[in-house]
């Protein structure tokens, strides 16, 4: 099969279209030909040498695709060659073919074609298990989302709608707020030129968010907690901002708040296929019933992933970016 492999750590051209062995499906996993992966930040850290995959894990970047599955390992039940399917990966989404555990697989949903599926589960599986499985987020309160426009922004907008919350986000142009608002955020705030922690407290009559989803890390620390209600959670899924941060512990004292920091690739395959099981039973209905859809930028071949990653790079998309197989 072909593959993209990087033969030194570097920018978008160290990302190589190559062929390589064939993966095999071992026991309890299934081979899926791969029709789309998508891109997200942990590729391009994987690109630069700084975040390699935990051992075992295939060497290839790509951390979710779809497709079909081509062969079935020893143990599995449940599913069948043929059936569409995407998956939650640790590594290898950049290939024709991919081996996964099948506990980390969904059906296509439906109403969506192989290829759109593509978009869903890194970034359902990220927002369900730190927004609700973690930070508990309740009809009625009040979602703070940083970088509103990206994968993970308009899927947590979408999800925390379809609950029932209200959601501030906050993004860097007019273009991705006027994105946000029409997935339905309430609170509107461009980083550039606005203060989030004043206008998130503007709006809310000086309450704040009950539940922050931060994917800045330590630039964003200090004010995330200034943000928070009384019972807060701030759910921290990144460090764009940095990784050392100065915590005022006497301000989290006294909002009784909690900061919770998670990173889903290198969870055991147990803990996996239990936020996948749980995005099946009370995602993929919305999604299924079209109350939730993933938001796609743009489709590039998978062999020209460097140009995808100059993409988001650039911070010039909106949603997903996927990469799409000749299969």
């Amino acid at each position: 099969m072909y593959a993209i492999t990087i033969p030194e750590p570097g920018g978008p051209e160290a990302l190589v279209w190559d062929e390589v062995p064939d993966p095999v499906a071992g026991p309890g996993e299934v081979l899926v030909e791969v029709v789309a992966g998508a891109v997200n930040r942990a590729d391009i850290l994987q690109r630069q040498g700084f975040y390699d995959p935990p051992p075992g894990a295939s060497p290839y970047p790509g951390l979710e695709c779809s497709g079909r599955i081509a062969a079935l390992g020893d143990g599995v039940s449940g599913w069948a060659v043929g059936d569409e399917v995407c998956a939650l990966l640790s590594g290898g989404g950049y290939a024709e073919k991919v081996a996964v555990p099948a506990g980390q697989l969904l059906p296509v949903p439906q109403g969506l074609t192989v290829d759109q599926a593509a978009a869903l589960p890194e970034v359902v599986c990220t927002v369900w298990s730190n927004v609700f499985m973690v930070a508990h987020l309740r009809p009625g309160e009040t979602l703070l989302v940083h970088g509103g426009s990206s994968g993970i922004g308009t899927m947590a907008i979408q999800l925390a709608k379809a609950v029932g919350a209200r959601v501030a986000v906050t993004a860097g142009t007019r273009e991705k707020l006027e994105r946000c608002a029409e997935l339905g955020a309430d609170i509107l705030v461009n980083y550039r030129e606005q203060d989030f922690v004043a206008e998130l407290k503007q709006a809310t009559d000086g309450h704040g968010a009950d539940v922050v989803l931060d994917n800045m890390g330590a630039k964003y620390l200090d004010r995330n907690v200034q943000a928070l209600a009384v019972n807060g959670r701030l759910a921290i899924i990144g460090m764009q901002g940095g990784v050392k941060g100065e915590l005022n512990i006497g301000a989290l004292l006294a909002k009784r708040a909690a900061i919770s920091a998670t990173s889903l690739r290198a969870r055991p395959p147990e803990e996996k296929a239990a936020i996948v099981a749980a995005v099946r039973e009370h995602v993929w209905p919305l999604v299924g019933g079209g109350h939730v859809r993933p938001v796609i930028d743009r489709e590039i071949p998978m062999s020209d992933a460097a140009a995808a990653h100059r993409v988001v790079e650039e911070s010039g998309h909106i949603g997903k970016v996927l990469l799409v197989t000749p299969n």
